[in-house]
């Protein structure tokens, strides 16, 4: 059997087949993560790599299929994958049977075609909201009635649910008729929240997992007094994680890039460590810089890399810095 996809689905077709006895090729794409690609071939599967997205390794597979003879696994619009993952929804209404809203990160549209199949069928009432990465919007764009406008070039951390073309077939069957709203992300508001639910909730997600809640923290949308949000996927690259981490504490006000210039003269560095030190602001990096055409002969910038603790503790570091001369860029 072949199947193509940006990894999970690459996970779980490798293993069945390898339960099954039967050999599996997996076509990912070039951009998958490390963790991803070495999780499939580990559970037996052939992984071959073509283009930048599933799009493209979608067409490979395709070929290959037609070349060799393979039997394709689709990863949403096949009826047995749309049930399988239904029973999300089976499980989400035993725990919580008067849920009223349940939010889904949407790829190819297989996830929540088959969760809000399950839950509107038992619970109508229940609201359903799809997710996508505004990188990837084309489920959202036909969900809103617009013309679909797909990116020549795409690069995001939701490397899961980057699916370039939606699929008409999962629109017209499914999401038409049982999605109630459908919102995008973006890559800034997905790394924010994968730090929450790593500081605050003890929980790794990877950008497609996590773009349900970052729509919860961001969006505005009704989300009901009971709300489930799927957080569908934790194989996230240690090395994504690290800079996923660096852009949402800074988004969030804990770390933050700051140059400041002053005069090139002895005790400079010491007037601004000591403003910092007064601010409470941990300093990570120092670099100074006297070369760069835009300063003048007898000044320096000193660029910074501090922690802190909020928007609003950055914004007092820098009144502080210009209280003593500091220019700050």
């Amino acid at each position: 059997m072949i199947a193509s996809s940006a990894g999970n689905h690459a996970q779980g077709v490798a293993l069945s087949a390898s339960l099954a006895k039967v050999k599996s090729t997996i076509v990912m794409p070039e951009t998958a993560p490390l963790n991803k690609i070495e999780a499939t071939k580990s559970y037996g599967a052939e992984v071959i790599l073509k283009g930048e997205i599933y799009d493209d390794a979608y067409e490979e597979a395709r070929r290959l299929e037609k070349e060799k003879g393979y039997t394709f696994v689709h990863p949403y619009e096949d009826p047995h994958v749309i049930a399988g993952q239904g029973t999300i929804g089976l499980e989400i209404l035993q725990q919580i049977p008067d849920v009223d809203c349940i939010v889904v990160p949407i790829g190819g549209g297989g996830l929540i075609s088959g969760i809000s199949l399950a839950v509107k069928t038992l619970n109508p009432k229940c609201r359903i909201v799809g997710v996508q990465s505004d990188q990837t919007s084309g489920m959202a764009q036909m969900f809103h009635h617009q013309t679909v406008v797909q990116k020549k070039k795409i690069s995001t951390i939701a490397d899961g649910i980057a699916v370039k073309k939606p699929s008409q077939i999962m629109y017209d069957s499914f999401i038409s008729k049982y999605v109630d709203e459908i919102v995008t992300v973006t890559d800034d508001e997905i790394a924010e929240s994968i730090v929450y639910l790593l500081e605050r909730v003890k929980t790794v997600t990877e950008g497609s997992g996590a773009a349900g809640f970052a729509a919860a923290m961001n969006k505005s949308f009704a989300l009901g007094e009971k709300t489930c949000v799927l957080l569908c996927g934790g194989n996230i690259d240690l090395n994504i994680i690290s800079k996923v981490i660096q852009l949402g504490q800074t988004r969030r006000g804990r770390l933050i890039e700051l140059s400041v210039i002053v005069e090139d003269l002895p005790g400079s560095l010491n007037r601004l460590t000591q403003v910092l030190a007064e601010q409470r602001a941990n300093v990570l990096e120092v670099h100074h810089d006297r070369i760069s055409q835009d300063l003048f002969l007898r000044q320096t910038r000193i660029d910074f890399i501090l922690e802190t603790t909020s928007r609003e503790h950055i914004e007092r570091i820098k009144s502080a810095l210009k209280n003593i001369g500091a220019r700050i860029e």
